[in-house]
Parts: structure tokens; C-alpha cells; sequence
């Protein structure tokens, strides 16, 4: 299959996150399940205490993985890509919106999934090599224009960019990291599920809430009145 190509001059950016966004579960967390740590020594957990980074919690958690690669691969696609991804990205791409995704995850599961999905995007996250031995190595993306030390990739600097180059830019998300970038942008061109939702709504922030990727697509591409 050949893969779709997003749109080189488009006049609408849509920033995407991907674990729990674009799939309807993270990786972490299905490896936090499969390689469960005790609560007190949970990389996850010293994160959300604020006691680590986020990009060294994740490191942590992959660097636990010890299997194959093949049966690794099986995990990934119990992250369950949204089906409907390619059809949902061509009908985004007639309507001038290009689509940018933006991880704080690892490429290495992210570009497997897009690749089989039959998707060329534009992608910014975390490189990463595995080995049986080793788990998934998480690295820095120190070359990336985007980079930061807490996530690897700052997701507000994607979306200032893409505010700085296009006149409508909407963000969808679901974790921590996305909260900060999702109020750049206005609240009819935001998208939310999960943890990002709950805090938005604690906030008092409006946002339109979607439990499948396909739906920011289908409210991006209906006319409005």
C-alpha cells in the first residue's frame, strides 16, 4: 500500500499526540502491566510526585522490558490503532489540514504502527533502539529543533511553531505533557480524552471530548455554519 502523504502547504496544522490519541491505549502503561513494579519503586508514579522527569520515567519503564522483539511487536499492536487513522488522515488532507504528530513516546513503536497503517507523517518523538537484553532504549532527541530535557520532545514549542506558520492549529491529547500545548490553542480546536480531559474540565477549560481519533477529524471537517 502506498502511504499517504500529508500535505506540503497546508493553510490548518492539526498537532496530534499518539499513545492514548491516535491508539486507544499507551505503551507505558500496557509495560507497566506486563513488567509490574512495586508502588514505592514505580517510575510512573516518582513522575507524577514530581520526583523525576517524564522522559526519564518512561526511559525507566521501557529499559524493563526483557522479551523478543517479535512477541514486544504484539504488545504494540495492543495499543490499537485507531482503524479508521488513513481514511480519517486523506479526508483531513482534502480539507487543508496537515497533521503533525507530537510524542513524548518512542519512535520505534510509534513508526511501526504509522508504517503498517500504510501513514508517512510528520513525526517528532523520542529515538529508541531495543534489544532482548536491554529493553527499549529510550534517547534524547538532542538534534530535534523540539527538544527538551523533560519529555525529549516540548510539545508546546511544535505548537508554537505551528501557530507562527498557519492560520488555525488544533491540538489533541491526553496526558500531562499535552496540557500546556492544548491551551495554546482556541477551545473549538481542542481535543481531549483521559487525563488531559478531567484536568481541562477541572480547570473550566472547553474543549470537545472524543474517545476515538477519528472524531477530531470528523469535527475538523465538517463545514461550519
Amino acid at each position: 500500500m502506498e502511504p499517504t502523504k500529508p500535505n506540503n502547504s497546508p493553510h490548518k496544522i492539526l498537532v496530534a499526540d499518539f499513545d492514548g490519541t491516535m491508539t486507544r491505549y499507551d505503551f507505558y502503561d500496557l509495560v507497566r502491566q506486563q513488567w509490574p513494579m512495586p508502588p514505592d519503586d514505580d517510575p510512573w508514579e516518582q513522575y507524577v510526585a514530581g520526583r523525576c522527569t517524564h522522559f526519564e520515567a518512561l526511559a525507566t519503564i521501557f529499559a524493563r522490558i526483557r522479551t523478543d522483539e517479535a512477541t514486544l511487536l504484539k504488545l504494540v499492536d495492543r495499543m490499537e490503532l485507531d482503524p479508521a487513522l488513513p481514511a480519517a488522515v486523506r479526508r483531513l488532507d482534502n480539507g487543508g489540514w496537515r497533521v503533525v504528530v507530537a510524542s513524548a513516546g518512542c519512535e520505534w513503536y510509534l513508526q511501526r504502527l504509522l508504517h503498517d497503517a500504510g501513514l508517512a507523517l510528520e513525526v517528532h518523538a523520542n529515538p529508541g533502539v531495543f534489544s532482548a537484553n536491554h529493553g527499549l532504549q529510550l534517547r534524547l532527541p538532542e538534534q530535534s529543533r523540539y527538544f527538551t530535557k523533560t519529555t525529549g520532545i516540548d510539545k508546546i514549542a511544535i505548537v508554537r511553531d505551528a501557530l507562527s506558520h498557519a492560520p488555525e492549529v488544533a491540538f489533541a491529547g491526553d496526558g500531562r505533557p499535552d496540557l500546556a500545548p492544548a491551551l495554546l490553542v482556541p477551545a473549538e480546536r481542542r481535543f481531549a480524552r483521559g487525563w488531559l480531559a478531567g484536568e481541562l474540565r477541572a480547570r473550566g477549560e472547553m474543549f470537545h471530548s472524543f474517545e476515538s481519533w477519528t472524531e477530531i477529524a470528523d469535527q475538523l471537517s465538517t463545514p461550519k455554519t
